[in-house]
C-alpha cells in the first residue's frame, strides 16, 4: 500500500492549485484522517516560485494549528516527505457542498435547506468566523465545500490556503484567483490583499442564499422569500445586507451578523409556536398518490453512480421522483409497520453512527438477540429507505410529531457503489448519495411483515 510518511493512502479527496488532499489511515490504529500534501500546479510555481508556495503552505498549517474552536477544523500533525510538506487534519465524510448538492457548474440549482437547518449551520459558521476574525485571520475562501459537517451535525471551517493574517502583505500574481467564483466578494477579486472581515461576511451571505433557495443571489435578486415559503421580508433584508456590493453596506463584523441572525431565529421560533398552537397538525402530503400498495426491492445490488439515478428513480438533485404515501402503525416493541409497503422498521435504529462493515455486525446482533421477536432483520435497500422520505418540510409540517428520530439523519443502505463504498440516504434532506465504507452513518434495520411477502427480488446485474 502506498504511503505518505507513515500514513497509508486510502484514496484521493481532492486536488487544487496548491495541494492534493488524500484520505489516509494511521498505521496500527486504523483511524481515518485527511492529509494535505503540497503539490502546486506548474503554472503556480512559475508565477510564485516554490519557496513562496512552501511558505504559504506552512503559514496555513500554523494558522490552523494555533486555533482551538469547535467550529474550526483541527490540525493533528505536520511533517515533510521528499522535500514536500504535508499537514494532517481531522476528517469527516460530509461537507455542506455535498449536502446541498452543489456542482462545479455554479449556475446549476442545488438542494434548498429548511429554515431550521440553515439557522443551525449559520450559527456555527459565524461562531467559527468570530474566532478567526478575533485572531486577525480573514479566511477569504468561505464556501460550502470548505464547511465540513461532522457525524453530530456540527460544522467545522476548513481549508485556510487563502487566509490572510493581520499585518501580512502578500501580493498574489495577477492571474491567481484568491477565493472561489460566486463566493468571493467584489473587492477581493479586485484587490485580494486589501480585504477585511467583511469579505468573509459576503461569502457567508452568498452561502446563506444558496442554502435557503438553492440558487445564488444573482438568480434570486433581493427577494429570496419568493423562493422559500418560510422566509419573511426581514430575511430578505438580512440576506441583502450580507451580500451588498459595497462593503460599507454589509454587517460590520461576524458578531453583528450573528446577532441579527439570532433575532430572526427568535422571531421564527415564535412564529412556529403561534401557528402550531392555533392550527391542528395535518398529515404531511406526498407527491405520489397513485397506488395504495408498493412492492419494493429487498435484495441488495451494486450500482455505479452514472446508473444510480435511473436505477433508484431519482431526480436531478438525487431525490425520489415519486413519494410513497405511507400508512404507519407504531408498536410497543419499538418498531413501526408501513402497511403500504409491508415493511417493519426499527423505530429508533442504532444509538451511534458506525461504519458500513460495523452496520452489518449490528444487524446480525439484532437477529441473534431476536429484537422485537424477529430474526430476519437486514440493512434496507436504497429503494426501501427512499420510501420513508418526504418532500422538504416547511412551517405547516413542523407541528407534526415525527414517527422516526430526526437526529439520525444519515442512514446506511445495503446497496453498494463499489467494493469499498456504499449508498446511503439523507433523511433530513431527502436525497441519496454514496460514501466510503469507513464513513460513520446510522442504521435503521428493516424486515418484511410476517403476514405477507412484499419483497421483490431483483437480479444483481446493474
Amino acid at each position: 500500500m502506498k504511503k505518505i510518511g507513515k500514513y497509508e493512502i486510502c484514496g484521493l479527496l481532492g486536488k487544487g492549485a496548491m495541494s492534493t488532499v488524500y484520505k489516509v489511515r494511521f498505521p496500527k490504529f486504523g483511524k481515518i484522517v485527511a492529509l494535505k500534501l503540497l503539490s502546486p500546479h506548474p503554472h503556480l510555481v512559475g508565477s510564485l516560485g516554490m519557496e513562496e508556495i512552501k511558505e504559504r503552505f506552512v503559514t496555513e498549517a500554523m494558522t490552523m494549528a494555533s486555533l482551538r474552536h469547535p467550529n474550526i477544523a483541527s490540525i493533528w500533525d505536520f511533517d515533510e516527505t521528499e522535500g514536500r510538506p504535508f499537514l494532517v487534519m481531522e476528517y469527516y465524510c460530509n461537507n455542506l457542498g455535498l449536502i446541498i448538492g452543489e456542482t462545479y457548474q455554479i449556475e446549476d440549482p442545488s438542494r434548498a435547506l429548511t429554515l431550521d437547518k440553515t439557522v443551525h449551520y449559520l450559527r456555527q459558521i459565524l461562531a467559527g468566523l468570530i474566532r478567526l476574525h478575533q485572531a486577525g485571520i480573514i479566511h477569504r475562501d468561505i464556501k460550502p465545500y470548505n464547511i465540513l459537517v461532522t457525524d453530530e451535525d456540527t460544522v467545522k471551517i476548513s481549508d485556510f490556503a487563502f487566509s490572510k493574517l493581520r499585518g501580512e502583505v502578500w501580493k498574489p500574481p495577477p492571474n491567481l484567483m484568491v477565493g472561489s467564483p460566486c463566493y468571493a466578494a467584489p473587492e477581493q477579486e479586485q484587490d485580494p490583499d486589501g480585504v477585511d472581515v467583511r469579505a468573509d461576511i459576503y461569502s457567508v451571505g452568498v452561502m446563506s442564499h444558496r442554502m435557503l433557495t438553492g440558487k445564488s443571489p444573482e438568480e434570486t435578486g433581493i427577494r429570496a422569500s419568493e423562493f422559500h415559503p418560510d422566509l419573511t421580508k426581514e430575511w430578505d433584508s438580512f440576506l441583502t445586507r450580507a451580500v451588498a456590493q459595497e462593503r460599507r453596506d454589509r454587517f460590520a463584523s461576524s458578531a453583528e451578523m450573528l446577532k441579527a441572525l439570532e433575532q430572526l431565529a427568535a422571531d421564527w421560533e415564535e412564529r412556529k409556536e403561534r401557528i402550531c398552537s392555533i392550527a391542528p397538525p395535518l398529515p404531511p402530503t406526498k407527491k405520489d398518490k397513485r397506488d395504495s400498495k408498493r412492492i419494493l426491492r429487498a435484495q441488495s445490488i451494486k450500482v455505479r453512480p452514472r446508473q444510480a439515478r435511473e436505477v433508484f428513480q431519482l431526480d436531478q438533485l438525487w431525490r425520489p421522483r415519486h413519494y410513497v404515501n405511507n400508512d404507519f402503525k407504531e408498536h410497543d416493541d419499538a418498531t413501526v409497520t408501513d402497511r403500504v409497503t409491508g415493511l417493519v422498521w426499527q423505530q429508533d435504529g442504532s444509538d451511534f453512527p458506525m461504519t458500513w462493515n460495523e452496520a452489518q455486525v449490528y444487524v446480525q446482533r439484532l437477529n441473534s438477540e431476536h429484537f422485537a421477536g424477529r430474526s430476519n432483520w437486514r440493512l434496507p435497500t436504497v429503494t426501501e429507505l427512499s420510501s420513508l422520505l418526504t418532500e422538504t418540510s416547511h412551517i405547516a409540517d413542523l407541528c407534526i410529531e415525527p414517527i422516526f428520530s430526526q437526529e439520525k439523519r444519515w442512514l446506511w443502505s445495503a446497496d453498494r457503489r463499489s467494493f469499498v463504498a456504499a449508498w446511503y440516504v439523507s433523511v433530513d434532506m431527502g436525497f441519496v448519495s454514496w460514501q466510503d465504507f469507513s464513513c460513520y452513518f446510522f442504521v435503521r434495520a428493516v424486515c418484511s411483515d410476517s403476514f405477507g411477502d412484499f419483497a421483490k427480488v431483483v437480479p444483481e446485474d446493474h
